[in-house]
């Protein structure tokens, strides 16, 4: 189709979120929900936890991850559905379809949103608002579904863009130094990436709570607070700078596995064997992959759903058991305060993953290391022959509290 002439974009990025999904799906599917207040999740009678509500329901200060009980306290009214997955799946299927009409650059984040490099698609379909534009108009009119744009010249610009106006929101990030900096300065430091609520409060205490003022304050004292390499993260976003490219690869970023408990942990003893058989389990998949990790991510969420994040780094990169376990109870000890409280979620993630060709083996081979490491690739050898259950670590075996739960393996992209 001939386009008239336009500027082309050095570098053109879409991000698209489908609007409310889940609960979007389900009135799509039975239309007396429509105009509802609709929460779909974890029925509150049990431990579940909102995946997503409508925006009638959101008025009344639901949101995703909130406790189901805590849902039906705020939106007694609530329509409740339990997430169908498959149906889910189906669809984002079909919002993919159209992705794919403009270009084959795509990072799917989630089933609900995405990341499109649309740069080399310009000439043949016009510049990046007039695609997002199509898209937009097409996975309303071919899915039935609501979607946000966001139009800009990098990743993090483009996910800032499309949270903006939902829901059907599109904004396209001005290209020009004043323009970015009214749309940017105004927005709270919890916009960016890497900000968190404790973050967030630490940036307010020292006078920092908009991301113009992060923008303008001073690096070295920054870098004095919250460490440089975290201050050299916020100030580049601060700034709208961000170079990473659309990733397309089918490698995974982390790889992880954690269980919500039906009664919370209280016995350090259980809490561990959970962390080891995670790292079993996670160490497995790295070798089945032909990953080994540089890190690796303790989550663990109390009775009262506060919820700690810690991480540790490895001099090596690892794909044994050993190391992930270690490392995960060295934090659970020594960096998690319970504060009397029993664990309702325990989680173990591999992270700052490389395949052999990235990265260069110290001098000294470590003797230990790699018996080990034939011992679990026999392992894998017998459970990929007999099954998962031919060959179980001891301790495992060993009585304990009772901990299970809801199993939720994840490859986090």
């Amino acid at each position: 189709m001939p386009q008239t002439r336009f500027d082309l974009w050095p570098r053109a990025i879409l991000h698209v979120d489908l609007d409310a999904f889940y609960a979007s799906v389900e009135a799509l599917d039975f239309p007396e929900l429509k105009g509802k207040p609709l929460i779909v999740g974890g029925l509150p009678g049990g431990r579940g936890v909102v995946s997503t509500a409508s925006y009638e329901a959101r008025r009344f200060g639901v949101h995703s991850a909130m406790p189901s009980v805590t849902a039906a306290r705020l939106c007694p009214n609530a329509v409740w559905r339990v997430p169908r997955m498959d149906r889910y799946l189906e669809k984002s299927r079909e919002v993919r379809a159209v992705f794919e009409r403009y270009t084959d650059l795509l990072e799917p984040l989630s089933l609900d949103e995405a990341f499109l490099d649309v740069t080399g698609s310009q000439r043949l379909f016009g510049p990046p608002e007039t695609i997002g534009r199509r898209i937009q108009d097409e996975i309303q009119a071919e899915t039935g579904l609501s979607a946000s744009v966001g139009v800009a010249e990098n990743k993090f610009l483009a996910k800032i863009a499309s949270d903006l106006r939902k829901p059907r929101g599109f904004v396209v990030v001005p290209r020009d130094p004043a323009g970015l900096r009214a749309l940017l300065d105004p927005l709270p430091v919890a916009r960016l990436w890497g900000v968190g609520p404790k973050m967030a409060e630490r940036l307010e205490t020292l006078g920092v709570r908009t991301v113009g003022q992060l923008a303008v304050a001073d690096r070295a004292f920054l870098g004095r607070r919250i460490g440089e390499e975290m201050t050299g993260h916020l100030l580049n976003l601060a700034h709208g700078r961000d170079d990473r490219p659309v990733d397309t690869g089918d490698r995974p970023k982390s790889i992880g596995r954690e269980n919500t408990f039906v009664k919370d942990l209280r016995d350090r003893e259980a809490m561990e064997r959970e962390l080891l058989g995670f790292a079993d389990e996670v160490s497995a998949r790295l070798r089945a992959k032909g990953l080994k990790a540089f890190g690796v991510t303790l989550k663990v969420r109390l009775g009262d759903f506060t919820t700690f994040t810690r991480a540790e780094t490895f001099d090596e990169p690892t794909d044994l058991a050993e190391p992930l376990f270690a490392a995960g109870c060295r934090m659970l000890r020594s960096r998690v305060d319970c504060r009397g409280q029993g664990v309702r979620l325990l989680g173990l993630t591999a992270t700052r993953l490389v395949t052999p060709g990235e990265w260069t083996p110290g001098l000294f081979r470590d003797e230990g290391a790699e018996k080990r490491r034939r011992a679990a690739e026999a392992v894998d050898r017998l459970r990929d022959r007999f099954g998962e259950d031919a060959v179980t670590r001891g301790r495992l075996l060993q009585d304990g509290e009772q901990t299970t739960g809801t199993p939720n393996d994840r490859l986090v992209e």
